[in-house]
């Protein structure tokens, strides 16, 4: 009997991985990557205690602000968008202060998590999981807080799990109706340059966000923006903490170095995404995410199926989650589009798990991708029996045809 070399046999084992084509990577995030920064990030490294370090950390701190559209302080950490968040409580918050946060989805359950890990008093506010956060339901609980023991507001602008955004400028007018103190702190991780948001004229204290949805870049910086109450507040908060002190930031920032050593390579990549989106145009970027999500939810009621967000003010820009009929295990389709057509999409998280699939149109994203996508799940439906009408596909593709 002959014998099969090592060779041989790793080369069979190799081929029956391989996939022809690219992958679709039609998650919420991470998202994909423009070429440009993927050769951005393959520089060499440099000294980033080096006379011409600063320019490039300058530089990226002024591109930043038009996407945040804010003149206040950004501060750039090492750290997935968790980290974000814990940089931003420490910084504003002492332990025992009371925060109002909530329930919109499974990230801001996390974000609530945290928040009471760090010794914070956190008022809850449970949801559904398919609404954005209520501004009558805050300026009813502000306007109780006689005394001000709230200290913070916590609100996930787009949660990432649900696909719902909840209006931030209605809960800035619910917060100054009743002229009450707290800060206003907002998770913008999925939704930063793919939906509207203005960190200074919606009167937000504290921003956080994070390189891999919009900004187009592999996990691993996070960002928080900061007002000048939220940078007073930070000078009386009692957290120990270390790493996250923003002043050590601020005056290391104002010479354009870091008080560590920074993600060097991330940081090119992340001046060449903001010269890409800057290239296109913030308003054009945004219009071009809401275009987009809008021909998603065309082929999803075309097929038949339920949107998670129940209401229309709240769809979000940077994905959408499509709930299986009762009976039907979202994940097993996933499953199925994975196999046959090399396609990733967002599994259900939390309590959503087997009961919703995520499609995510952020980030580098145009409408050949979105129609590929969108013809993926379309024959993934009918592989996988799930009840569905026919011609989601065609209903997108005509709306894209002539917007």
């Amino acid at each position: 009997m002959e014998k099969k070399s090592p060779t041989s046999e790793f080369r069979n084992k190799m081929t029956v991985n391989y996939r022809p084509g690219r992958h679709f990577l039609q998650i919420p995030g991470p998202t994909n990557i423009p070429e440009g920064v993927i050769r951005a990030m393959a520089q060499p490294v440099v000294d980033h205690r080096g006379p011409t370090f600063p320019d490039l950390t300058k530089g990226i701190l002024e591109k930043l602000k038009p996407v945040f559209n804010t003149n206040s302080q950004i501060f750039i950490y090492p750290s997935s968008g968790t980290g974000g968040w814990e940089c931003a409580l420490l910084n504003v918050l002492s332990p025992g202060d009371k925060v109002l946060a909530f329930e919109t989805g499974h990230f801001a359950t996390l974000w609530k998590k945290i928040a009471e890990q760090l010794d914070l008093n956190v008022l809850w506010m449970p949801g559904d999981w398919r609404h954005g956060a209520d501004p009558s339901l805050l300026e009813e609980n502000l306007r109780e807080d006689s005394e001000h023991e709230i200290k913070a507001v916590l609100v996930v602008h787009n949660e990432t799990s649900t696909g719902v955004t909840s209006r931030i400028p209605k809960l800035r007018e619910a917060i100054d109706t009743v002229k009450h103190p707290a800060l206003f702190m907002v998770d913008t991780v999925s939704s930063l340059a793919c939906s509207e948001f203005r960190h200074d004229d919606w009167g937000v204290d504290v921003t956080v966000s994070a390189s891999q949805k919009g900004l187009m870049l592999p996990p691993g910086l996070s960002f928080n923006a900061a007002s000048e109450k939220a940078l007073e507040r930070s000078k009386n908060s009692k957290s120990k903490h270390s790493y996250w002190h923003w002043d050590a930031m601020m005056e290391d920032n104002a010479r354009g170095y870091f008080p560590y050593t920074p993600a060097t390579n991330l940081l090119y990549g992340l001046d060449e995404a903001l010269n890409l989106l800057h290239a296109e145009g913030m308003d054009n970027v945004i219009a071009r995410h809401a275009r987009l999500s809008e021909a998603t939810r065309i082929a999803v009621a075309g097929w038949g199926l339920e949107n998670l967000c129940m209401n229309p003010e709240e769809y979000s820009n940077s994905l959408t989650a499509v709930m299986v009929p009762e009976g039907y295990d979202a994940d097993a389709l996933r499953k199925i589009i994975l196999e046959r057509f090399n396609m990733s999409l967002g599994t259900g998280l939390g309590k959503l798990k087997g009961v919703v699939f995520r499609i995510g149109h952020l980030g580098d994203f145009n409408e050949l991708m979105l129609a590929g996508t969108l013809s993926g799940v379309e024959m993934g439906l009918s592989l996988a029996n799930i009840p569905h009408k026919k011609g989601g596909v065609t209903a997108a593709m005509e709306f894209l045809a002539v917007q």
